[in-house]
Order: C-alpha cells, then structure tokens, then sequence
C-alpha cells in the first residue's frame, strides 16, 4: 500500500494500492500496443494535443498546485508556478519538436544521405516528489511529441499527483495509453526495467538509485539518462553587485525549502565582502515567513517527511561538532526545519561535502580565483555553479574551468525548456530539455541513397 500523507500537519491525504504483477503485465501492453499507432501520428497531431495539455494545466493549476501541497509541503504559491512551468514546456515542444527533429542532410558522395529522428518506443520515467509535476513533464511533453509513449514510477508519496499528471493528458485528448501511471514501490523497477517492452529509462533521483537503474539498463543493454543530486556552489566575487547577489542567492538556496537538487548549496564568498554579504544575507533569511503552505504568503514550508528534515538536522549537528557555526536558525520540529546559515564551513564537513536537501547552506571563504575554482570542482557533485562579478570578461575567462554541467553569471541555476540541463560526475549523464533532451530517447538513424 502507498500512503501520500501531508508533512504539515501528518495526517494521511490517501493510501493506493500497488498494481499486482499481471496489472503491471497489462500497463505495458496497453503501452505498447498505443506505441505501434502513436508513432505513426504527424507532428501536428502531437502538437496540438500538447497545446491542449498546457492549456489544461493553465486552466485547472490550482487545483493540481493544491495537491502537490498538502502531499510533499512546497509553499503554494510555488506549487502554481510549478504547474505554469509545465504548461510553459509543453507549448514549447509543441512549437519546436518537429524543427528538433527534422533530417539532418550530410553531403557525401550519395545521391542524397541524411540523419532521421525516429520514435523508440515506450520509455519508463522514475521521478521524485520534490517536483512532482515539473519534473514528469520536462521528460513526458519531449517524449510524447518524439513519438513516444510514457510510463511513470513515481515517487510513493506524491502519487495523488502522479494521477493527476495522467489526468492531464487525458483531459488534453491524448489517445488513451500515450501516458500511464503505474502506482508501484521501487522493489518492483528492476522488473519492468528488463520488459522487452521498455526500451529506455530515465531517472531523476538519489545517486543510490540511479546507480541502481542504470545498472540494471545497462545489463540490458537499454538506454538511460539520468539527474541525480547537486551540490551546488554560490561563488560571490569581491567586484559583484552585493546587493542583488544577496536576493538571488536566497532564492537559489530556501525556493522550495531547499528541497532541490539544482539549489545553490555552498556559499563561497571572496575574503573581503565576505563579512557585507554574510550580515545581509541573514538579515533576508531573517525575513523568510515560514508557516502553513497552503497559506499564499508563505515562503519556507515544511520538508517533505520527518526523516528528511533529521537527514539535514544530523548534517548541520556534524558540521557544528567539525567547528561550523550557525548564524541563524538550525532548529527542527518535526518535518519543519528553521532556515539556517553555518559560517566557518571547510571542505571537510558535511554540509560542504554532502548533499544538503532542505533549508539549510554553508559559507566558506576565499581569497583567489583560483582558490574559488578549486573549491568549487573540490565536489563529487557536478550540476551547475553560479558565479557573481560584475566583470563579464572575467566570468567568460573562468567559465571552461568549472567541470560542472551548467555556468550561470548572476543569476541562480535553474532549467529552462529553451536550454539543455543535466550535470557531470555523480550528478548523472544525458540531457533534458531542449533540442538535446528531445534527441536522447530517439533513433538517430543513418539513411544513404545511392
């Protein structure tokens, strides 16, 4: 049984049963089957159900953003802005699928020899609960319009969500099967992932299970991309605008209380603004208004369960105990975690070398640029990094020597339809979004014509 319950107040929204192993059978031959005609749809029938999808969540947002609350605890008015988000991705690969998949002419000595972008077939998603929405549809609007059908294994405590994100389609006209949810744990992956029927696998997930799908992909032989964890540097140069530094690395740190893995994690300052930035920021985060998040003025709500909450309290406690000191907050109750700010962190602790999930950074000092990059690349991690300085000469210099997968000048790491996202390292391989997330569950095949 699967129990979506409510972090804020811990009382349980729903329980769901678990598809039996012939259920399961049926989700994937009802997937396959509609594989074999959604395929053979044009690019403009796709479109235009993908359109009607966006519309579909403009229209009804608040009442899927009022789920996605009450199961993981995301404020509100963010869990809106996550639906306008998904709608926003959907109307662009409606728009843009079919120039993304266009041939692709090479000039060789054929009469004429080109790359086509054809469908795969059916594609398993394994998702978590942070994003519950967003994160299903940056891989299902791509997919769909590929010509794909979508099967999704979402997380256990957001499957009220997962159903709705099946509803959508559904409302949308979608052809019945294009997208299932299939309500089960993860002890029953390993199977589905080795049906005949699925063809690839994406992951967006802890490092442990990633390794785990991509092992068991691998084995046969079947196409992964997966996005695992982050531990993403802040890095504020002593020439950056401070003041406008100190806003966008609030949000990129407490958005979704912290509970992101594109969140800006480290807090790394150059020496001599380093004491101006750090009273600032914590003045903002003395501002930060936690409470119910089904209230609209609430910014930092409550964790998505009780364990994680001490996952994060026993990472500050360690780093403490390693010689941090908390600025502000480091007080749990239950799921809710106080926003907290640790001074004095070295690579050596925990907050700076593990994954922090939830409302809580760490501020190392710098005194080079130098320095600054090796701090940085000093992580396992490898998702984005942001630079501040008001030199745009100097970050173009620095960017190729950050080994992560995405550079942001001034601004906070964050996923765009328009652009590419994936990291480097344990944060996991592949690409979503944009051309190169639509052309990685594809057969890119090779035509010659004599």
């Amino acid at each position: 049984m699967l129990e979506s319950k409510n972090p804020y107040t811990g009382e349980t929204i729903e329980k769901f049963e678990e598809l039996t192993k012939e259920q399961i059978d049926e989700v994937l031959e009802n997937a396959q089957q509609r594989y074999k005609l959604w395929r053979k749809t044009s690019m403009d029938e796709r479109a235009e159900f993908m359109k009607n999808a966006a519309e579909e969540l403009k229209a009804n947002k608040k009442e899927y953003a009022r789920d996605i609350t009450l199961e993981m605890g995301k404020p509100i008015s963010q869990s809106i802005s996550e639906i306008e988000k998904c709608a926003w991705v959907c109307e662009y690969y409606a728009k843009h699928a079919e120039e993304h998949l266009a041939n692709r002419l090479i000039d060789t000595d054929a009469q004429k020899s080109y790359v086509s972008y054809e469908p795969i077939g059916v594609v398993l998603a394994v998702m978590p609960w942070n994003y519950p929405f967003w994160q299903v549809f940056r891989f299902a609007a791509p997919a769909l319009m590929a010509g794909n059908i979508g099967v999704l294994k979402h997380a256990s405590n957001v499957m009220r969500s997962a159903n709705n994100i099946q509803k959508v389609f559904e409302r949308a006209g979608f052809p019945k099967y294009c997208f299932q949810n299939m309500p089960v744990g993860s002890d029953k992956i390993d199977a589905v992932i080795k049906d005949k029927r699925i063809k690839a696998v994406t992951l967006t997930g802890s490092k442990p299970a990633g390794a785990a799908v991509a092992s068991t992909a691998g084995s046969e032989i079947k196409k992964s991309v997966l996005e695992l964890g982050g531990s993403n540097a802040l890095v504020v140069f002593d020439n950056a605008d401070i003041d406008a530094a100190v806003e966008t690395c609030i949000q990129a740190r407490f958005q979704n209380t912290g509970q992101s893995c594109i969140a800006g994690k480290r807090l790394i300052l150059q020496e001599n603004i380093a004491e101006e930035f750090t009273k600032k920021y914590v003045d903002k985060v003395k501002e930060l208004k936690s409470g119910d998040p089904m209230h609209e003025d609430t910014f930092i709500g409550t964790m998505a369960r009780v364990d994680l909450a001490e996952d994060l309290e026993k990472q500050i406690r360690d780093s403490v105990d390693a010689g941090a000191k908390i600025l502000i907050g480091g007080v749990r109750d239950g799921a809710y975690m106080q926003p907290t700010v640790l001074d004095n962190v070295t690579q050596e602790m925990a907050v700076f070398k593990e994954e922090t999930f939830g409302p809580a950074i760490g501020i190392t000092r710098f005194k080079t640029a130098e320095e600054a990059i090796d701090l940085v690349n000093s992580s396992d991690f490898g998702l984005g990094v942001s630079i501040f300085t008001e030199d745009i000469d100097f970050a173009k210099y620095i960017i190729p020597e950050f080994e992560d997968g995405a550079v942001f000048v001034n601004e906070l790491v964050k996923s765009d339809p328009r652009l590419p996202f994936g990291g480097t390292k344990i944060s996991g391989y592949g690409r979503e979004l944009s051309l190169d997330g639509i052309q990685e569950f594809v057969n890119k095949k090779t035509v010659y014509i004599k």
